[in-house]
């Protein structure tokens, strides 16, 4: 039979197709499997509360799961996770050298630690506080729009029971006071009272000897602000919350501004013209800083100090870099009178200091 040419050409055409299907079944059958997905390596540690932005970014999140890692966590102060039970817990992340070697002293061991963020402690205010303790002397305005406190004026007043009048700030009720975090439980507090110390010494950093002198001068100091929270986030967030009637002034951390500007950019707005940031003179860093307690701990610290996280850290939360390379000016943020160089800041006392400070605190509680 003779076929048409119509039929010839239909006929190498269905031949066509039939060897482009067998060929794509062919092929698809030599490739490999896919994968099968691979389950998440889940790390839980203890972490100090002003961090909990970072750990909560949805950014950080995908950066960890690209690592095959799910990052959990419980709030603890940076010195209250050295006393909290550790079982099950992969790390620890508290938000000082200090924390850490007390931590050290109650018998915490850490395969690997290492600092990952570098936060200066400052205080928070309102403007009309700040602009009333300015023409009261305590503190300065320079040109940038940055205030500066005078803390050696600062405690003197504290000590002698000045008023918030006698300071400047007629408004005030009561005595001049800072209120910062508890100093046995929590960095921030922990830290104020080592810048007290300090000042107290001279504004050298203070000693056992000192400690042992001054020590219920600086107990009588945190008196004047009754209960104490035990996380810096919480103090952060009441400060916001209650007003400059009841938390004229506070001790925190730079980070928690810069981070609030970010993330919750409509509350920033509300209280921007209002909320003054204040650098002490001197002031000390907050050096943050992982404890892994094993290896998925350790592989926590690992994403921690990779530069996309760094970047990250500092860009969306205020974290500046353990290294200080990567970050660009703190204007990003725009906040009103942040500082990109920290002018005075003052070296923690040592260990033995330290130890012997929150002993002295947890005397007196």
């Amino acid at each position: 039979m003779k076929l048409s040419k119509s039929k010839i050409i239909g006929l190498i055409a269905l031949l066509a197709v039939v060897g482009v299907v067998c060929g794509t079944l062919v092929w698809r059958q030599s490739q490999p499997a896919p994968a099968e997905p691979t389950e998440q390596v889940s790390i839980t540690g203890y972490l100090g509360g002003e961090k909990i932005g970072l750990f909560d970014d949805a950014k950080f999140k995908a950066l960890a799961a690209k690592q095959g890692i799910a990052i959990d966590y419980r709030k603890a102060g940076s010195l209250a996770m050295m006393d909290a039970d550790r079982k099950g817990m992969d790390y620890l992340f508290p938000s000082s050298r200090a924390a850490v070697e007390y931590g050290n002293a109650k018998g915490v061991k850490a395969i690997q630690s290492d600092i990952v963020f570098n936060s200066p402690i400052v205080l928070y205010t309102h403007k009309a506080v700040a602009d009333g303790l300015v023409n009261g002397g305590l503190m300065t305005k320079d040109d940038s729009g940055a205030y500066h406190m005078d803390m050696a004026k600062a405690v003197d007043a504290m000590v002698a029971n000045t008023t918030w009048a006698d300071v400047g700030y007629t408004a005030g009720y009561g005595q001049f006071r800072i209120d910062s975090t508890d100093p046995v439980k929590s960095n921030s507090g922990n830290e104020y009272a080592a810048l007290l110390a300090t000042v107290l010494n001279g504004g050298q950093p203070a000693t056992v000897d000192s400690v042992a002198r001054d020590g219920k001068t600086i107990a009588s100091i945190f008196a004047k602000s009754g209960w104490m929270e035990t996380s810096s986030e919480d103090s952060f967030n009441q400060f916001l919350t209650l007003g400059v009637g009841s938390k004229p002034m506070m001790v925190g951390y730079e980070s928690q501004l810069l981070d609030l500007a970010v993330n919750q950019p409509d509350a920033f707005k509300q209280i921007k013209d209002d909320v003054v940031i204040v650098y002490p003179t001197p002031t000390v860093w907050s050096t943050h800083t992982l404890m892994a307690l094993d290896e998925k701990g350790g592989t926590l610290l690992n994403l921690l100090k990779t530069p996309a996280v760094q970047k990250l850290a500092w860009e969306r939360h205020g974290f500046r870099a353990a290294n200080f390379a990567g970050t660009d000016s703190i204007s990003r943020f725009g906040v009103p009178g942040t500082l990109d160089q920290i002018p005075a800041v003052s070296e923690l006392p040592n260990n033995d200091a330290m130890q012997q400070l929150i002993a002295t605190l947890q005397s007196t509680q």
